[in-house]
């Protein structure tokens, strides 16, 4: 077994690897290096990599059809686990092309690798963001996730469909996993746990949307890891009991195809969160309340049964805990 794993540099991407590779799976991990945040954290997490047994690395676009094409020919996954996306819910109004380049040719070029792979399993990332307007919650995979509020969103949903449409042409099992709000050590600069953590550390005012009135299922990195590698081993099937006169899109019975949200059950309030954090780092934040932002909503919560069901996903980490184990990191990554 080959894993081909894209976004390898990723926060993500990097956890998920070193997971793999400490149970012996190779793995060949590619990533453009995309300057959206600060590359060096990307490098170095990348070195880590390169210092292990079994990782092959590759710098790569995955928008790029005929690179990715010849790389897969080459080293011939069985599986694919694709992490690389342009992330972010904001950046979508300054640079919208760069997620039609990113999720949308990049993931049909990964579609195509793996049809011509005829690969055992394609695992990807999707997003809670695909909820949108929805306010039911917890979110559940059968909820509508037709009404995305980001450009970001849309391509992420976007992605899910596509990935039906090739289970159900070429017979490519696919599964799709809704992220939630994902933090940790080697967490992305771009999130509120990093950047919080950044300027609070620093003394600086941190901008709180929505006046704080907003809640997320903030899950712990250790907690994703365990879910993705355990769906990586269970491929999905046409769902007999599904239902095409009441059709649900968390499956199909023509195609083998599934998602599911992974998450870890329990929405924080922010400001609950932001308390927490202030504990563990051992200094006040200074707090600037902002109206709340285009694209952005105000709570997530995820019903992550379906998965605990299908693979035993039982999230354990703590707030507390993961929040401990993040700033320990973040006070010996940058000296603070």
């Amino acid at each position: 077994m080959t894993i081909l794993l894209t976004g390898a540099a990723g926060f993500i991407g990097f956890h998920v690897t070193r997971r793999f590779l400490a149970a012996g799976r190779p793995v060949v991990g590619i990533d453009n290096f995309n300057p959206y945040y600060d590359v060096r954290l990307k490098e170095a997490r990348w070195a880590l990599l390169e210092k292990t047994a079994g990782f092959t690395g590759r710098r790569l676009e995955i928008a790029d059809k005929d690179a990715v094409l010849a790389l897969c020919d080459e080293v011939k996954p069985t599986h694919i686990v694709h992490l690389a996306a342009q992330a972010g819910v904001r950046y979508g109004l300054e640079n919208p092309h760069a997620y039609a380049q990113a999720n949308l040719t990049g993931f049909l070029n990964i579609l195509e690798a793996a049809r011509a792979l005829k690969v055992k399993h394609l695992v990807y990332a999707s997003t809670s963001s695909v909820y949108g307007a929805n306010k039911a919650m917890p979110f559940a995979e059968h909820h509508s996730a037709s009404h995305p509020v980001s450009l970001y969103a849309a391509t992420k949903r976007a992605n899910e469909l596509m990935a039906h449409s090739y289970a159900h042409l070429f017979e490519i099992p696919t599964t799709g996993l809704r992220f939630f709000t994902v933090y940790g050590p080697w967490g992305r600069p771009d999130m509120a746990p990093h950047k919080f953590t950044t300027r609070i550390f620093a003394g600086d005012p941190i901008d709180v949307y929505n006046s704080g009135k907003m809640m997320r299922d903030f899950t712990f990195i250790d907690d994703i890891v365990e879910g993705v590698v355990r769906v990586t081993d269970h491929v999905p099937v046409p769902d007999g009991a599904w239902d095409p006169m009441a059709p649900t899109p968390d499956g199909s019975g023509v195609a083998p195809y599934r998602l599911f949200n992974i998450g870890r059950g329990a929405p924080v309030d922010l400001m609950d969160f932001i308390a927490t954090l202030e504990k563990h780092i051992g200094k006040k934040a200074v707090l600037n309340m902002m109206p709340m932002q285009p694209g952005d909503v105000e709570g997530t919560w995820c019903d992550v049964s379906a998965l605990g069901r299908a693979v035993g996903y039982q999230p354990k980490v703590s707030l507390d805990e993961g929040l401990s184990k993040t700033v320990a990191w973040f006070r010996d990554y940058y000296k603070a």
